[in-house]
């Protein structure tokens, strides 16, 4: 059991009968009255964000995380990864990964486990991932010079916005968390 001063970003802690992770916290100590701890807290089964506040020197129930590197094989019903150092193989739920969409063979991507039960709380993708253009309108000379935005299809099958210049079989770095166009990748 730890109290509310071993509160830190990141730590996941066991709540109101699911686990939740603290995003953000802030010890405030009022004139007044006694010292409370506000928290942002996200539930990592729902994703659901909510604010809560604990009084100082409460009991929380801290949770022990893991995180390990797995590659992407493929896709049935689950989504199958496997582990870099043991080859060991998981099925992992689309819900627990935060950008399915992006998932190429071979990515490589964050999976955060609960350390005494084993179970997947969550997957995470690289911030920026690779893609190549399967469709867009075509690109016009001189289109270089304005920010102006088009649709364009990854093949991945994402719908992403991308600058006037960029042509089917470029390839470009998407954004995971945004799901935008960063920039353009030579090959």
């Amino acid at each position: 059991m730890a109290t509310t001063s071993d509160i830190k970003n990141g730590l996941v802690i066991n709540h109101n009968n699911g686990l939740w992770q603290i995003i953000e916290f802030l010890h405030v100590k009022p004139g007044k009255g006694a010292a409370f701890v506000r928290t942002k807290l996200k539930n990592l089964s729902t994703g659901k964000v909510v604010d809560h506040t604990f009084n100082a020197g409460v009991k929380i129930d801290p949770v022990r995380i893991e995180v390990r590197e797995y590659q992407f094989l493929y896709n049935d019903d689950q989504y199958h990864f496997m582990n870099l150092e043991t080859f060991e193989q998981i099925p992992v739920e689309r819900s627990a990964i935060n950008a399915p969409e992006f998932l190429k063979d071979g990515l490589v991507c964050q999976i955060q486990f609960q350390a005494d039960e084993e179970r997947v709380l969550s997957c995470e993708l690289p911030t920026q991932v690779e893609a190549e253009i399967s469709y867009t309108e075509p690109g016009i000379k001189g289109d270089t010079a304005t920010n102006t935005l088009k649709p364009a299809t990854t093949d991945t099958g994402v719908e992403i916005r991308v600058p006037l210049f960029i042509n089917i079989g470029d390839h470009v770095k998407v954004d995971t968390r945004k799901k935008e166009y960063v920039e353009r990748v030579k090959k």
